[in-house]
């Protein structure tokens, strides 16, 4: 008993010396944004309680019961001062879910909410759950739209992968108590990646979608789609337009999707995506910036050329490695961004900037050329530019 105590005891205090400890920004940044020296929610993040059971006769060796395998692709919200992230939380059975993790500044001490959240089923019940996009709409609710992942009912016998991905829709206002609404209909046979814009337009609700052929390659799909419908309870879009589309030699040629909802700003609505690339390490994925017209949501204004964040360091390292990826943001009042990104399908990060830093970067960085000649031919407007300046 009193070495079942000690361990408690260790366990706890490591715990709590996770969840306190303060993240400090790196001080060598590109201007644009700045990093910080720790991941904000990982999996030794999550609740002891949700992984052991304390009670001495039940495991008197304290084994973990229930393992975390994985903490990432978190959406994010501010609520009643609060900064709040919807994490995907993966277990060691590969099954993900949902769970709130809060904290007072945004940088650093998130603590996890007592319970996961209990997301309500369908007729049709979810296999898996991931990477769910939070969205205060104008209507006064809060939507949150996810990944819902069904087993093919089309796969052979022998095949244990073959799955149908499609958007779930659930809404809240305190994202404790959720009303599980119909998934989204399209005319894709996949869809990941759905956003929903934050405004009515034209009196309807608007979505970003990611059409796509297969499970994982996205066949003649694969762009940023866009769409409409008249009601949230059973959304049915029947034409999707297309926004951005995947382009040869990019870092978004083999695909691309829309992260969080777009912000609203007086020259456009800025948008941040994930491109994916193919290496000869395999797929890499990275998150990129545009700008789209106030009024006219599927016409690009702005898209500077490349990525705007890429793993580094440690956060290359992972589960599914070289990857970032983003489904959540939030802008305060003062104008700061918080950009909480995952790294390697394993942990959550955040990145900080303004919206006038990031308007700047996307109005005044160069667009993609699509050729070498192009990227050679920017690099000498800026040298002539800097003559004499340096």
């Amino acid at each position: 008993m009193r070495d079942f105590n000690l361990r408690k005891q260790e366990m706890l205090s490591a715990h709590e010396a996770l969840l306190s400890r303060q993240n400090k920004e790196i001080e060598v940044s590109n201007g644009v944004f700045k990093r910080y020296q720790n991941p904000v929610v990982t999996a030794a993040h999550t609740p002891l309680a949700w992984r052991y059971d304390f009670h001495p006769e039940h495991n008197p060796y304290l084994m973990e019961r229930i393992g975390i395998n994985a903490a990432f692709n978190a959406g994010a919200i501010k609520l009643h001062g609060k900064y709040l992230l919807v994490v995907r939380v993966e277990g060691v059975d590969r099954k993900s879910f949902f769970a709130i993790a809060e904290s007072p500044n945004g940088i650093d001490h998130f603590k996890f909410w007592d319970s996961p959240v209990v997301l309500p089923e369908t007729s049709d019940p979810d296999v898996n759950v991931y990477d769910m996009r939070l969205v205060a709409h104008e209507d006064g609710w809060i939507y949150g739209l996810f990944c819902t992942e069904r087993k093919d009912p089309a796969a052979p016998a022998h095949d244990q992968t073959m799955a149908i991905a499609q958007c779930g829709i659930v809404r809240t206002k305190d994202l404790k108590t959720w009303e599980r609404l119909a998934d989204l209909q399209t005319n894709s046979p996949q869809q990941r990646n759905v956003v929903l814009h934050p405004e009515f337009v034209d009196g309807q609700y608007a979505f970003y979608t990611r059409p796509q052929d297969g499970f994982i390659e996205s066949g003649t799909g694969g762009g940023i789609g866009y769409g409409r419908c008249e009601s949230m309870e059973q959304a049915v879009i029947t034409e999707e337009t297309l926004v951005d589309n995947k382009r040869y030699h990019t870092v978004y040629e083999a695909k691309n999707g829309l992260g969080p909802e777009p912000l609203k700003t007086m020259h456009g609505w800025l948008h941040l995506a994930h491109g994916v690339r193919y290496t000869a390490a395999g797929l890499r994925y990275v998150l990129y910036l545009f700008m789209t017209d106030l009024d006219n949501l599927t016409q690009v204004t702005y898209k500077p050329a490349g990525y705007f964040l890429s793993p580094v360091g440690e956060e290359r390292i992972g589960d599914v490695s070289n990857v970032v990826f983003c489904n959540g943001w939030i802008q305060d009042d003062d104008g700061k961004v918080y950009i909480y990104y995952a790294s390697s399908d394993t942990r959550m990060h955040v990145a900080t900037s303004t919206l006038e830093q990031l308007i700047d970067y996307v109005m005044h960085t160069p667009a993609d050329g699509f050729k070498s000649a192009s990227s050679v031919q920017h690099i000498i407007n800026n040298l002539t530019k800097n003559k004499e300046l340096i």
